[in-house]
């Protein structure tokens, strides 16, 4: 039995969607934070004191919290031993989530009244049993006589981290201070240089 032409047209649709995202989902490699780079995201640093940074990493939509948290524990692990020193300890940390909703129309639908009346979109607000009143509107994504849509999220992480260096053995009963060099040992193999992958809308 033939495949109708509409379920045809949405499959090649959605195999171009997925295969654009597997081909282009690049989470952010382990890079300095520069402008116009082909994956956005980094870490950067600010020096408050001969022994004291701020420093930051910034990942993109494709970057979970864990691997920004990660990586910005390695950058500064990475900055103290750059610095002739042996251990840091983490004064004071935080993690940003930056969310954002957005609204992608489905390419496919087309309204049963016809392309003329393509700007126009009801308002209603009709009875649902047990739900009572119920308002919708087209720009809220309901599917009754509305353009279809698909709702896509979109979180990003950043990490930061105000630190303190030091010589020798680090201080064993600060629980906030770390071996620099057991640090990068540990954190190695997770990290991600720059390589390749497509440049990210997100």
């Amino acid at each position: 039995m033939p495949i109708p032409r509409p379920i045809r047209t949405m499959g090649t649709i959605l195999m171009a969607f997925v295969l654009t995202l597997s081909g282009c989902a690049t989470s952010t490699p382990y890079q300095p934070d520069i402008p116009g780079q082909k994956v956005s995201g980094g870490f950067s640093e600010t020096r408050l004191a001969a022994d004291r940074y701020r420093v930051n990493f910034a990942g993109n939509c494709f970057t979970s919290r864990e691997r920004v948290e990660g990586y910005l524990l390695y950058r500064a692990a990475e900055l103290t031993v750059e610095n002739g020193n042996d251990w840091f300890a983490i004064i004071d940390r935080l993690t940003e989530r930056d969310t954002r909703t957005y609204v992608h129309p489905d390419p496919s639908y087309r309204p049963v009244y016809g392309s003329a009346y393509g700007y126009w979109r009801p308002h209603w607000r009709y009875y649902r049993t047990g739900g009572g009143w119920i308002d919708w509107h087209p720009e809220w994504g309901d599917p009754f006589w509305a353009t279809r849509s698909t709702l896509r999220t979109v979180e990003k992480f950043t990490a930061h981290a105000e630190i303190v260096m030091g010589e020798g053995a680090k201080p064993e009963d600060d629980f906030r201070a770390f071996d620099a060099r057991r640090v990068m040992a540990d954190l190695e193999s997770t990290i991600e240089r720059p390589g390749g992958g497509g440049v990210q809308p997100c």
